[in-house]
């Protein structure tokens, strides 16, 4: 594990330990190492309709972390205002980021002794589209509590995407690009054929249903709720609105991810 902010011995340790997509199997041996190694681990809980992504934690833990071992500190996640477009998005996401430091600030410090080591479970990879590191970040900047953290790589969303599709994430000697919906929505990437879309809650691929587009996509990937669909956009496309549809009706929530592929021209 590569280790920031002094050495772990120092002072307060955090583990900061990417969970992969939702699969407890999926857990790499450094990510189990680390559970084990954890007396408290600290997770935000979401509200009553995303509950199932805490009992998702609770299981990777059941699975992996003996009972008895660790104590579960949970906080209310701070609301987020996702109506923020323009100039006012970033501002919005800066508010609720440091929101969540308050939180962050307030656990560490009450609930982990100076000789404890304390646990995030990030869903996925901790460097991928996730902004617990730089919460840590602000969190130590203020000065108010020390603490040294260390960052265990984890499944991504991407990885396990490509993995279910049976297809690779970029074709030889081509570059791919991971992208956000809102970023799709200002135009396909120039000089990229396979583009990997995160975070996209207006289904923006719809707007490309007139080009020769191949879409690989997967909701609630690595988890007993997982969908999966591909195929042609023009085909695909409106089976995914439906499939997504249904699937948030169902749990009111949704996340996924899908891979657009632009097929190779005719020579």
């Amino acid at each position: 594990m590569s280790v920031a902010c002094g050495r772990l011995g120092d002072v307060r340790k955090i583990h900061v330990i990417g969970i992969g997509a939702g699969d407890p199997d999926q857990l790499t041996l450094q990510a189990v190492r680390a559970l084990r190694s954890t007396d408290v681990f600290f997770v935000l809980d979401k509200g009553e309709v995303k509950s199932d992504l805490v009992q998702l934690r609770r299981d990777i833990l059941d699975a992996h972390v003996p009972e008895g071992t660790y104590r579960l500190v949970e906080a209310r996640d701070p609301e987020r205002d996702r109506s923020a477009s323009g100039s006012a998005y970033s501002p919005a996401v800066g508010d609720w980021r440091s929101a969540r430091a308050d939180i962050f600030e307030r656990m560490i410090a009450e609930e982990l002794g100076e000789d404890e080591s304390g646990a995030f479970l990030v869903w996925g990879d901790p460097a991928l589209y996730d902004s617990t590191l730089g919460i840590l970040e602000e969190v130590l900047e203020r000065g108010a509590v020390a603490f040294a953290y260390d960052v265990v790589p984890g499944i991504s969303s991407v990885s396990a995407l490509v993995a279910r599709h049976r297809t690779g994430l970029n074709r030889v000697g081509r570059p791919v690009q991971i992208t956000t919906g809102r970023r799709l929505a200002e135009g396909f990437p120039d000089g990229v054929d396979d583009v990997v879309v995160m975070l996209d809650a207006h289904q923006t691929f719809r707007q490309y249903a007139d080009q020769d587009l191949d879409i690989y996509w997967g909701a609630y990937i690595g988890t007993p709720d997982e969908i999966l669909a591909s195929g042609p956009i023009a085909e695909a496309g409106p089976r995914i609105e439906r499939l997504r549809t249904e699937a948030r009706e169902r749990k009111g929530w949704i996340m996924d991810t899908y891979l657009l592929r632009r097929k190779p021209e005719e020579s």
